[in-house]
């Protein structure tokens, strides 16, 4: 049976991010360690925001705002003395998947502009209310006492170790991502995708699947969000901003909507794109702006139906 170039793709690119520690120590570069744990990260994000926006068609604004709090719920106890891994992560995407029932409660009753304005509304009052805690460095920021602690031989604290971490929650993430797609609830979504009413007519509550995507999709913001904080040992309203929004839909309309692995080339490329051009240049955003748009124009099914010639959407 032959090998679909989708298939060796994924297996090429798997391979590839898990040789990047041992190149980094062989090359003595610990630079690229760092720049593509980054990727990783917001490749989550990005990942996450694709449940909903590729295949349910809800194009939230805000999704940065789960980054934020993920990214707090590290920061905040972590000031106060409490550096517990499980505690912080568990923390981070509760707390995401609470703040995410609510904005899609609100949200997923309106559709079109209203929907993009009103999630690009709760994310920015949760960044002026980060602003707002003088205490957790208000529009500063702070630095994070400590990164997460997990005890035995998970320690962030080593960069490979790290490193590894995120490339197994990427992995999971990317399986349980695909078989949520793949199942009744995955197939309900895009059905409302396309017709809710018929989806409503046939039996089903498109409301509930929606809500319960967009829960789903906060949380694992949250978890991307948490994981940064630990990154950059450094936390800011920043991180909620709609820019920042913006910058992750951007990864996944760019890696192709609907793929869960094309936002992984996405964020890739990106950030590939951004360290690169910036180290030539200090107007760098001027070449990187034509190179994207290029790409978008051309590559209607994004990164990944180029490089894998597959459909933009293969649930």
């Amino acid at each position: 049976m032959a090998i679909s170039r989708r298939t060796l793709a994924l297996v090429a690119g798997g391979a590839l991010l898990a040789l990047v520690p041992p190149i980094a120590a062989l090359t003595n570069q610990p630079f690229y360690l760092d720049l593509f744990r980054r990727m990783m990260i917001f490749a989550i994000a990005a990942v996450s925001l694709d449940l909903i926006l590729g295949y349910g068609g809800m194009v939230s604004f805000g999704h940065a705002a789960y980054l934020g709090i993920g990214a707090y719920a590290v920061g905040i106890p972590a000031f106060h003395g409490v550096d517990n891994g499980w505690l912080q992560w568990g923390l981070a995407i509760a707390a995401s998947a609470l703040a995410a029932a609510v904005i899609g409660a609100v949200s997923l009753r309106t559709s079109g502009v209203s929907f993009i304005m009103i999630t690009l509304a709760f994310a920015q009052m949760l960044y002026y209310l980060g602003i707002s805690l003088e205490t957790y460095g208000g529009d500063n920021g702070m630095r994070l006492a400590g990164r997460s602690r997990f005890g035995g031989p998970i320690d962030l604290r080593e960069p490979a170790v790290f490193y590894y971490v995120v490339l197994a929650i990427l992995v999971l993430l990317l399986t349980l991502g695909n078989r949520l797609v793949a199942s009744r609830f995955g197939m309900v979504i895009r059905a409302a995708r396309s017709n809710e009413v018929r989806a409503r007519a046939i039996g089903f509550s498109p409301f509930r699947y929606k809500l319960t995507a967009f829960v789903i999709a906060g949380g694992a913001g949250g978890l991307a969000g948490a994981l940064l904080a630990n990154q950059t040992e450094y936390l800011t309203p920043d991180f909620m901003h709609w820019t920042r929004s913006g910058e992750i839909m951007f990864m996944v309309i760019l890696g192709g909507m609907g793929t869960l692995f094309g936002p992984v080339i996405g964020a890739v490329v990106l950030l590939l794109l951004e360290d690169v051009l910036s180290a030539l240049t200090t107007h760098w955003q001027i070449i990187l702006g034509p190179i994207l748009i290029l790409v978008v124009l051309f590559a209607k099914r994004g990164l990944f139906g180029l490089v894998a010639g597959a459909e933009t959407r293969d649930g």
